[in-house]
Order: C-alpha cells, then structure tokens, then sequence
C-alpha cells in the first residue's frame, strides 16, 4: 500500500523515521567494506532475542562503546573494559554478547590475515553477487537459507559468536547479500538494476 510520500515500501519499518531511512537508504544496499561488515554482523548478533528498531536506536552508543568497532581496539578488551560496558546503558547489556563481540574481533583479525579479506570471504557464500528474490509477502521470506547455514557454519568454526544461521540470513539482508525487500517496495526494483 502506498504510503502519503507515494512510495510503496515493504510493511516492516512503520512509520517510525528512523527506521523508514535505514529501510529506503541502508537496508539491501550491497556492502563490500570489510570494517562495516563487522559492524553489521556484531550488531545483528546484538539483536538476537530483540527487535532491530531497539538496535538501530542504539548504533551510535554501540559505535561509541566499541570504538567505531574497531576489531584491533576490541581484541584487545579486558575484563575491565567488558566491566565498563556492562555499565554502559547506552548499549545491550548481555554479558555473552558482550563477551562474544570481543572474540568475533579476534577472529575477524585471524580471518582477514587468512583470507585477505573479510568481505570477500562473506560474499563468497552468494557468489560475490547479490542474490535477487522475488518475494510478495512477509511470510515468504525464509528465517534461514542454505547460504546462511553455510555461513553460519564456517564463521563459528573460524571462532566468531552470535552468528547462528537465522542471524547470518538477517545480516546477508541487511548487508544486500539477497535483495528481499518485497517486489512491490519501491527499493526492490532500484536495488535489482544496480
């Protein structure tokens, strides 16, 4: 249904501002650089049991918390600094998400060092292209894919946290790894002609 601006858009953003403009400029929009991929994935692991709106309203006091997640500043992080974020009411406060995003930052470094690069090893799991959909309802989008179990697999392996295969499909959207905004958003269509 269109909305007052004109736009048909996919129903999940509301009519909450902010999250309309992460919907029509950030989500499903193909993302290469390896920094904010490890941001995304560490933000989606967040999410896990929350909606992404508490999230997405927390990104800067996240962003702040964590240094820019910056994976070389995060790997080193100590009990005291984990202490300090436990206090930090600005952010999620889960000891074991808390506790993961210090090792995810650990092993993005041995994963980079390995492969080069952390987003072409992500997007090796799509080809390195995005993957079009052609959903016309909510309901037709799956929570996982053979693609995200792939991933979520080999991340864990590779010694990341909060990467379970409903987290990594979450990501692979957001990140425009699968375009699954619904073929009559208008973003479908301008993100399927990139």
């Amino acid at each position: 249904m269109p909305t007052p601006d004109g736009l048909t858009r996919c129903a999940w953003p509301g009519e909450d501002p902010l999250y309309l403009a992460y919907h029509d400029g950030e989500w499903g929009v193909p993302e290469q650089d390896d920094r904010a991929l490890f941001e995304k994935l560490l933000l989606d692991g967040f999410q896990a049991g929350l909606s992404w709106i508490t999230i997405l309203r927390k990104r800067q006091a996240f962003r702040r918390a964590f240094d820019g997640f910056d994976p070389e500043r995060m790997a080193r992080y100590r009990p005291a600094r984990l202490a300090r974020l436990m206090a930090d009411p600005g952010i999620v406060r889960n000891r074991a998400k808390i506790e993961a995003s210090v090792r995810s930052a650990r092993a993005y470094l041995r994963l980079r060092e390995a492969e080069g690069s952390f987003a072409r090893f992500l997007w090796g799991f799509v080809g390195g292209e995005p993957k079009v959909n052609h959903f016309r309802t909510l309901r037709q989008v799956p929570p996982q894919t053979p693609e995200s179990r792939a991933m979520s697999k080999a991340l864990r392996e590779r010694g990341f946290a909060f990467v379970g295969p409903t987290i990594c499909y979450a990501f692979m959207q957001a990140t425009g790894m699968v375009n699954d905004h619904l073929v009559t958003c208008f973003r479908h269509r301008e993100l399927a002609r990139r």
